[in-house]
């Protein structure tokens, strides 16, 4: 497929953690409208994950829906070992699922940071493990993790989740290092303010004060997959070990 074609992707499958809702389902219909099949896993097969593969589906790309959960080892195994077995094939890695809980410094236990670093920095460290074998027999394979724009500025209440968000750029940094010569490219993305689902008891994102977007407005989902299609794209193998801030302007890093 010519590296300038509508759909740059063809031919290729890529496997999304966190895929059925906000950011990670704006992905998974960005891969299939460039042409990829699509894997989705998220926790549980509900709803959303059924929404998602049909909008995959009209697009007529094959889609495949899977529970599992990234802080189990196991169950991404064997969603992985599914996948393989229904594709033949991986290109592509994008590992949006996370969580962002609010809680001051003080009465966070330690349950609750090993909770949050089950999914968000051990997650895409299960998923990237599970699919290394799979990517390896790529000829164009890419690994997309998400970090924070709140670890970059700062943000009360959040200590667990900055720590986290950190920590995986240092893992993709250390996967691109790893694996340059092995042909898999590995960059993070950090969106600011993306308007998007919250989670029940989440504040809603603001475009008040010195930290709002530049622009004036937040972010939408499909900007976010616009980056993560790039990535995973042809036209960007030149690309790894970086870490492309996506903000509005709300921080210029």
């Amino acid at each position: 497929m010519n590296a300038l074609s509508s759909q740059p992707l063809t031919g290729r499958v890529a496997l999304v953690t966190g895929g059925s809702r906000n950011i990670g389902r704006a992905v998974s219909r960005g891969l299939a409208e460039q042409g990829a099949d699509v894997v989705i896993i998220a926790r549980h097969h509900g709803q959303a994950m059924d929404d998602t593969l049909a909008e995959v589906e009209a697009l007529g790309r094959r889609g495949l829906g899977l529970a599992a959960d990234v802080a189990d080892p196991e169950s991404i195994d064997v969603a992985v070992a599914v996948a393989a077995r229904d594709f033949g094939r991986l290109d592509a890695l994008v590992c949006c699922a996370a969580v962002r809980p609010h809680k001051p410094f003080a009465e966070l236990t330690l349950e609750d940071w090993r909770q949050v670093m089950a999914i968000n920095l051990d997650g895409p460290f299960v998923a990237a493990r599970a699919c290394l074998p799979l990517l390896l027999e790529s000829d164009q394979a890419s690994i997309v993790t998400f970090g924070g724009v709140s670890a970059h500025l700062g943000a009360a209440e959040r200590a667990n989740v900055i720590a986290s968000k950190l920590g995986v750029i240092g893992l993709t940094r250390a996967l691109a290092v790893e694996y340059a010569e092995r042909g898999i490219t590995a960059n993070c993305i950090v969106p600011g303010q993306i308007d998007t689902e919250r989670a029940k008891g989440s504040p809603p994102p603001s475009l008040k004060g010195g930290k709002g977007p530049l622009v004036g407005r937040l972010g939408s989902p499909e900007e976010v997959a616009a980056l993560v299609c790039h990535l995973v794209g042809p036209m960007a193998r030149y690309s790894t070990g970086q870490t492309l801030h996506l903000n509005g302007g709300s921080y210029l890093g």
